[in-house]
């Protein structure tokens, strides 16, 4: 195998004589008689294999010195995961820390990798919502060919996660299962009844009568005649609470149940099935976790995680917005519950709640699912702030002019007024802006609208630059992710 090095390393391959190429040496390896290695050559990364076998031969690419030049295509990527298992995604299961990085870019999962390799956790490393593959005009396939490329690159072996992010649609989760995805988030938040809330108690009562009897004799059954006991938690229902509780998450269980024996159930292999009910109006009492997943319990489905929506606000890209003695009191609930059914607790929008970050280690004893995905792109801009002054302030600038479009998908408080003007800030001084509050919301929501922005004659207004930039940067990207996340895993006591 060293040989393989040598000739990459010293030009002898003709087909690199003239070019500058960097080796990943953590990516050589053989299997059966075929070698192989990752470079990054002036075309770009490419995978060089030499020897003979079976993976020599359906790997796809330019005969050299009677070897091969790969590129890393989508075909390529599958050719890797049927000979070399450790570069395919795999599901977890409940009894290990799992963390969701999602890398809008496909390129932060080197980093990723760098900074989890040995730790107490396994990661998610594709990660990905429909939003956010039409924000960045991504598909599946690229963001699970990116994910496993990485783990070749970097020789990870331990094993890493897919995920089908706040799936919705059927078509979607047909979609991510059958590209492999090992990793099910079902969002449903277009089945939960947000307008209960806002209903006096009469209405409530008038809504929750229109129920069919068995429906409302059923509930009724299990939690006003039966105590719920769930060590670590002390939960009560009334009257009033179980009707709205059933009228708000009734139909999203009926959902839960659908999807999962329509198409988990059925799977011949293992899919993590996590359950989002965090994206709503009002947190999720206690009580009403409990209810969700008592009924599921009863219908037989399994999970493997749960995100319930937490007190406080659990904003894009910035720490805990909320009265922590508060959180404290209804995380141990939330956790105790999850214990209690045998599934995680799920912790959306995770990344940068430092303040909190303790608390979810403690009260889930190390066994929890974490989503991140916006602090990877904000570290992202972070290195371009620091060596490609100009392009930060044009983005800076366009940012600011779209603004009010990206709330459309995003819910912050972001006070615009209040973030630094340019032209009163130093280059030198750009990279603070990461370290701001509303400066970072400025740029995480924004994300998709800089990397879609386009000139007058159809050439990317940005993202061609932004991406060479951070090729050329990437091990200074990858260590900013190491340190960012280190902090993240760090706190969570990982």
């Amino acid at each position: 195998m060293n040989q393989l090095l040598e000739a990459v390393k010293s030009g002898s391959l003709s087909s690199f004589s003239s070019q500058s190429v960097k080796v990943y040496p953590q990516s050589l390896t053989t299997h059966e008689g075929t070698t192989l290695v990752m470079v990054k050559t002036d075309a770009g990364k490419r995978i060089v294999a030499t020897g003979a076998g079976e993976l020599f031969d359906q790997l796809n690419g330019e005969s050299i010195d009677g070897g091969k030049v790969c590129k890393l295509t989508h075909a390529n990527r599958l050719v890797l995961n049927a000979f070399l298992p450790y570069t395919a995604p795999q599901a977890f299961g409940t009894q290990v820390a799992t963390m969701g990085l999602g890398d809008r870019l496909g390129i932060a999962s080197p980093g990723h990798i760098q900074v989890i390799r040995g730790k107490d956790v396994k990661p998610v490393l594709a990660q990905q919502s429909i939003r956010e593959l039409n924000l960045t005009g991504r598909t599946y396939e690229d963001v699970l060919d990116a994910a496993c490329y990485a783990v070749f690159q970097e020789g990870y072996r331990d094993g890493f996660g897919a995920d089908g992010d706040h799936l919705k649609k059927e078509e979607d989760i047909e979609y991510a299962l059958r590209l492999g995805f090992t990793m099910l988030t079902l969002d449903c938040s277009e089945n939960i009844d947000n307008t209960v809330d806002s209903l006096s108690g009469e209405e409530v009562a008038a809504k929750y009568a229109q129920l069919p009897e068995e429906v409302r004799s059923r509930y009724e059954a299990r939690y006003l005649e039966q105590e719920a006991n769930v060590s670590g938690a002390s939960l009560s229902f009334t009257r009033e609470s179980l009707m709205k509780d059933v009228l708000i998450y009734g139909e999203a269980v009926n959902f839960m149940e659908s999807i999962y024996y329509k198409y988990i159930a059925t799977l011949e292999r293992a899919v993590d099935f996590e359950i989002s009910i965090d994206e709503t109006a009002t947190s999720t009492s206690p009580e009403a976790h409990y209810l969700v997943a008592n009924e599921l319990r009863e219908r037989g489905v399994k999970i493997f995680s749960m995100a319930p929506r937490f007190c406080g606000e659990f904003q894009k890209g910035i720490d805990y917005i909320g009265d922590i003695v508060q959180f404290e009191k209804e995380l141990a609930a939330h956790a105790a519950i999850a214990v209690h059914f045998g599934y995680k607790l799920s912790i959306h929008s995770g990344s940068d709640k430092f303040s909190v970050f303790p608390l979810i280690g403690q009260y889930t004893k190390g066994l929890f699912h974490l989503k991140t995905a916006g602090t990877n792109w904000l570290e992202a801009v972070r290195v371009v702030a620091k060596v490609n002054p100009g392009l930060y302030r044009r983005m800076h600038q366009y940012a600011l002019e779209h603004f009010e479009e990206a709330t459309a998908y995003y819910h912050v408080t972001t006070d615009i007024q209040a973030i630094a003007p340019l032209d009163q800030t130093s280059d030198a001084e750009l990279p603070a802006y990461m370290n701001e509050d509303n400066a970072r919301q400025l740029l995480h929501i924004t994300y998709g609208i800089l990397l879609q922005a386009k000139n007058e004659d159809g050439s990317k207004k940005f993202a061609d630059e932004f991406f060479k930039t951070l090729s050329e940067q990437e091990d200074v990207f990858s260590e900013g992710l190491k340190q960012h996340i280190g902090k993240h895993l760090e706190l969570l006591g990982k």
